[in-house]
């Protein structure tokens, strides 16, 4: 078992608490996570959120970091009366939303990127190629220390 489930990507959701850690005001931020031979994809739902509401960064330790935060939407006019605000509070800001998940040890954070259309965001995460050396590590046993 030296790769199976120990080194796969969701043995943290097994063998210890999750690493998906979230701030959530009403955001429906869902996510989709997707890994080919070459990256993996994330993938938000951000309806609402322009690319200058919304902040993409690796903290130490591998974590990839998403924040929104909306901007306001306001009535034109003094007359104006909210009957439903949905959406958003009335006259104040979208629901923000923050998300924080741990990458695998084989990608490339330096080569991440971030793109938002039509209310979602991809984010692309190379993966690193070359092999990296093993963290297991023979001890030897002897009869006297």
């Amino acid at each position: 078992m030296a790769d199976g489930l120990f080194g796969h990507p969701f043995r943290r959701f097994l063998w210890s608490p999750p690493v998906f850690r979230e701030r959530w005001s009403g955001s429906t931020a869902l996510m989709d996570w997707l890994e080919s031979p070459t990256a993996h994809i994330f993938k938000f739902n951000v309806p609402g959120f322009r690319k200058e509401e919304i902040k993409v960064q690796i903290e130490e330790g591998n974590i990839l970091q998403i924040k929104g935060e909306g901007g306001k939407e306001e009535a034109n006019g003094k007359d104006i009366v909210w009957h439903v605000a949905e959406r958003g509070t009335a006259g104040k800001s979208l629901p923000e939303f923050s998300r924080e998940i741990e990458l695998p040890d084989n990608v490339k954070v330096d080569q991440i990127k971030a793109q938002v259309e039509n209310g979602v965001l991809t984010i692309l995460v190379p993966k690193d190629a070359t092999p990296k050396p093993s963290r297991v590590r023979n001890i030897n046993i002897t009869s006297k220390l």
